[in-house]
């Protein structure tokens, strides 16, 4: 488990700070209590009693929307390539329109009918098990990479610290699973209080302390933009002229996508009232800024002269090689704990989809809210199991792929999810076929460029590259239309009496 070279100092302090969450991961039970029966109802164990206020809702939304993987990825990403990886800037400003403007008639949708998910919501509209059902898979579905990726931007901090092997891995995944079983979503939304305080303190650190370690913004600007004209290809300080459409197509995207995922919609339905829900629209904008300084640390690690055999190690080398073991070993924790959160909304966004849209309809339509609180606490358990055993058997690039698909992929539940809540043109039929070749298209797409985010169409001679979700999301719209035209037949003519 041991490579020799653990660096006792920060293991010590990431170790305080995660037995420091993991307390109050088991108390958090008691916390924010609805009903007597706390654990006794999917609602209180799967939305928290659908009792979190502006605050609550602002860290929980935060931390399972800006994960540990965000944190690692997004500077690994700035260090391969440059101003791409900035593209998580303008995803992050675009979603939260779209969340004023969408989450707070969801919410009024779910509220008013008692759903707990967004598949419960799709059915209520359309009364179509089918369409329900597809809904349902491809959430689960594209979650559970998602999960996996967690373990890796966990995986990736505790190598830092000297450990190797399986086994601290598995031991930190255990103690969550068996927190979040106990206390529901109040736990990752108390720790998140942690986790996200944690994050603000070292990244505004690491923004004022790492220039002046390296000479200023300007000697971090000037080695990068060195670094990257050595690299050459589409890598760059700014954008290539090639870049800007699938850079602008791929924030869209993303950001239309992002809160079709179960786990952020957990954190809507969890919410008090749709009131909460705009004042968060306004204010998460807060943490993209913390984003791209986040993001910073790409470009200042080639200031520190940093050479990494793997692009993820680049924000825990950064540390390891510029801060005292005691604040790497806090940073370290930070992201690990980055990884706690967003893990646990993931499982239980997934757990209550499996409950709600397979076990309830398909195997017990009698069970009881107590039946379904305890199927979806056994479910949480297996989902985490089955992430773990995805990062441990199957190689690191394999989970990121998955996850690319699953964004794919969870885009086109979009039109049957949103639509309905603005207009009842489209039926059941139209948005499930939609669906269907959505999935499809966007799949072979993906696969067809070797499991990359973007595709290249040529037009007229013409060549333009696009996100691929947002391609298949194009067609999905258009067969939805196509079909519900033909379904509802011709538009009869008035004749003018003679």
């Amino acid at each position: 488990m041991m490579d020799g070279h653990i660096n006792w100092t920060a293991l010590s302090v990431f170790i305080f700070f995660f037995a420091l969450v993991t307390v109050m991961g088991f108390l958090a039970s008691r916390w924010q209590s609805g009903k007597a029966n706390k654990g006794a109802h999917l609602d209180e164990w799967g939305l928290g009693g659908r009792n979190f206020g502006t605050w609550i809702t602002w860290f929980l939304v935060g931390g399972d929307f800006y994960t540990a993987y965000t944190v690692i990825a997004v500077p690994a990403l700035v260090y391969a390539v440059g101003a791409y990886g900035f593209f998580a800037l303008p995803y992050t400003i675009l979603v939260y329109p779209i969340v004023f403007l969408v989450m707070p008639k969801l919410w009024h949708a779910a509220q008013k009918a008692g759903h707990v998910t967004a598949a419960d919501v799709v059915y209520g509209r359309y009364s179509s098990r089918p369409l329900e059902f597809a809904i349902a898979i491809t959430g689960v579905v594209a979650t559970m990479p998602y999960i996996a990726l967690q373990l890796v931007g966990m995986e990736v901090v505790i190598k830092a610290l000297g450990l190797t092997g399986e086994l601290p891995l598995a031991a930190a995944f255990v103690i969550l699973a068996l927190y979040t079983y106990s206390a529901g979503l109040r736990a990752p939304a108390l720790i998140a209080f942690v986790k996200d305080l944690m994050i603000y303190i070292v990244v505004i650190v690491a923004v004022v302390l790492v220039p002046m370690k390296l000479g200023g913004y300007g000697v971090v600007f000037a080695k990068a933009g060195e670094a990257f004209a050595a690299k050459g290809g589409n890598t760059g300080l700014t954008l290539k002229d090639a870049q800007i459409l699938p850079f602008a197509t791929l924030a869209l995207g993303s950001a239309m996508a992002a809160f079709m995922y179960p786990h952020t919609l957990t954190g809507i339905f969890a919410a008090r009232s749709a009131d909460t829900i705009r004042k968060n629209a306004v204010f998460l904008p807060a943490y993209t800024i913390l984003l791209g300084l986040i993001a910073l640390l790409g470009f200042m690690a080639y200031a520190a002269n940093l050479t990494v055999k793997n692009n993820n190690d680049v924000v825990p080398a950064l540390f390891n090689a510029l801060f005292p073991s005691w604040f790497s070993g806090f940073a370290f924790a930070a992201i690990a704990i980055g990884a706690l959160v967003p893990a646990a909304v993931m499982s239980i966004g997934a757990a209550n989809l499996f409950t709600r849209n397979f076990w309830k309809p398909y195997v017990n339509p009698a069970v009881t809210p107590a039946g379904e609180a305890k199927v979806a606490k056994l479910v949480s358990l297996v989902v985490k199991i089955g992430a773990l055993v995805f990062i441990l058997f199957l190689p690191t690039k394999f989970a990121l792929d998955l996850q690319l698909l699953g964004g794919v992929w969870i885009l086109q539940t979009f039109p049957s999810v949103v639509f309905g809540l603005f207009f009842g043109w489209f039926g059941a039929r139209a948005l499930l076929s939609g669906w269907a070749v959505g999935i499809v298209a966007g799949s072979w797409l993906a696969f067809s460029d070797g499991i990359k985010p973007i595709h290249t169409l040529v037009i007229g001679g013409d060549s333009y590259t696009a996100y691929t979700g947002l391609l298949a999301l194009l067609l999905n719209i258009a067969v939805a239309v196509l079909v519900q035209l033909v379904a509802a037949g011709p538009v009869p003519v008035r004749r003018k009496p003679a």
